[in-house]
């Protein structure tokens, strides 16, 4: 059995109101018991979330180490897969809209769809949706019918 599990994946932000709003935008809410002015916990699933921190706050957790500068390093890949592959299109669309800049365009490789943005501070998402053959998952109507 495995246990319950969440993870929190932590960034730092140059602007914390600002990230906010940029996450909002896509979709994203915030849990407001773990948000304030030092950092905002954005709610990716049931038991997965962003904690976007302040560079100063974020800097605490790292003594001695720099943060890495995403203008010419990548520090990790964060990749979110959503139930359909329209819901991949608007959120990459509203990325950009909402300030992000593309980072790779879409394309599809062994029945999964996707593609990528940079948000406001340089953070690689990679955005997709797995498709029946990527999971070998049956249709769901085939699913119902059976």
């Amino acid at each position: 059995m495995t246990p319950n599990r969440s993870i929190f994946v932590n960034l730092a932000v140059k602007d914390v109101d600002k990230s906010v709003v940029f996450f909002t935008e896509l979709g994203f809410e915030f849990d407001p018991a773990f948000t304030n002015d030092q950092g905002a916990c954005m709610i990716v699933s049931e038991n997965i979330f962003a904690m976007l921190l302040a560079e100063s706050f974020f800097s605490s957790f790292i003594p001695g180490r720099r943060i890495a500068d995403t203008s010419d390093t990548t520090e990790a890949l964060l990749a979110v897969f959503l139930a359909e592959r329209d819901e991949v299109d608007a959120m990459l669309e509203n990325a950009v809209a909402a300030g992000g800049t593309a980072f790779r365009e879409r394309s599809e490789f062994q029945g999964m769809y996707g593609g990528a943005f940079q948000d406001l501070d340089g953070h690689i998402w990679e955005i997709g949706h797995m498709g029946q053959a990527a999971t070998g998952e049956a249709p769901a109507a085939a699913e119902k019918e059976s």
